[in-house]
């Protein structure tokens, strides 16, 4: 056979692909799609390896954050050469995230251009929960496929746990991160008190201090690996347009899911009925989660009682923010581990 210049160049380009398929090098889309309200957008990141072409449900993971920081600085944060998203997309899955009206890179609702005071909360669950379905629905088309994985963080396991048992036929497998359930006394340590308006702001200190709320005074020094917060800290506090001008730098996050907690959570009222869900769930937990404590966990766990099989993880030395913890990867190949697994109870 003659080789031509063009079909050398051809197999270059082709050895090329293949070299960075084979070396896990991932690639990343982001695209702003429309909720099911005018005006609003929602952001959403794509992340898998270079030259995927074949989408199946089984490979296909869609996360959502929890009630005050958008879902690409966790996510999706380098910390230590990867970020959970693209540890994900490593194994050959096509993984996105998706940002709430309110939070990141998605549309503000108007009543955050506005003093608090002057709107009640903005953002409940079931808004949320319709961002989540736009989201999805999204996917699903993109990809043509007719089901895929959910993953949840804090609120984002209501949102996601809430949109599971209406929607089951559209999940395949669920993933729920410090789980939120009814709280046993006291209020959340997003709820300051008094009445709540439209939002609320946090400050990097805050942040700190919510992060390491019941974590031992010898562990706290070595629970977050060296420049780590800090690097989340920076690229959370510069997602809020106006938060980034402020000195010291603020976030507003939308107090919806505050007004939800004291409705329901901390007055013994469920949003959803987790026995309504029909498809594997893993429960996933540290022991030092002082926002959602293990005892919502382990209730949590005795409601899935339709789930085909459900799997519980407990982490020692990790608070809700895991994530970005020393021990991440414990969470991480747990979670992997469910997600590639192709178990089914025996007849």
């Amino acid at each position: 056979m003659k080789i031509t210049k063009q079909l050398f160049l051809g197999l270059l380009a082709l050895i090329g692909f293949s070299q960075a398929f084979a070396a896990g090098k991932i690639e990343m889309n982001e695209y702003m799609i429309d909720s099911d309200t005018p005006g609003i957008s929602l952001y959403v990141r794509n992340k898998h390896l270079i030259g995927m072409k074949k989408f199946a449900p089984e490979k296909t993971l869609l996360y959502v954050h929890g009630s005050t920081y958008p879902s690409e600085t966790a996510f999706d944060l380098s910390l230590g050469g990867t970020s959970w998203m693209e540890y994900i997309a490593s194994k050959g899955y096509d993984v996105w995230l998706v940002d709430l009206r309110g939070y990141g890179k998605s549309t503000r609702p108007p009543e955050m251009d506005q003093p608090a005071d002057q709107n009640p909360p903005i953002v409940r669950t079931n808004v949320a929960v319709s961002d989540v379905s736009s989201a999805v629905d999204y996917i699903l088309k993109k990809r043509n496929i007719n089901k895929m994985n959910l993953l949840g963080w804090s609120w984002g396991t209501t949102i996601m746990g809430k949109y599971t048992a209406e929607n089951n036929q559209k999940v395949n497998k669920l993933v729920l991160y410090a789980p939120q359930w009814l709280r046993q006394g006291g209020a959340p340590l997003t709820d300051k008190g008094g009445q709540l308006g439209a939002y609320r702001v946090a400050s990097v200190t805050d942040a700190k201090n919510r992060w390491l709320t019941g974590v031992p005074e010898n562990a706290k020094a070595t629970l977050i690996p060296d420049g780590w917060f800090e690097k989340w800290a920076a690229a959370t506090f510069d997602t809020d347009p106006w938060g980034k001008t402020q000195e010291p730098k603020k976030l507003r996050a939308p107090n919806g899911t505050v007004q939800d907690a004291r409705e329901f959570w901390t007055a013994g009222i469920p949003v959803y009925d987790p026995k309504n869900i029909r498809v594997p769930v893993m429960l996933v937990h540290a022991e030092w989660d002082a926002d959602l404590p293990s005892y919502m966990l382990y209730e949590y766990f005795t409601k899935l009682e339709n789930a085909p099989y459900k799997i519980m993880l407990q982490i020692s030395e990790g608070t809700h923010t895991i994530i970005m913890e020393k021990n991440r990867m414990l969470m991480f190949t747990g979670v992997q581990e469910f997600l590639d697994s192709s178990f089914k109870p025996e007849k």
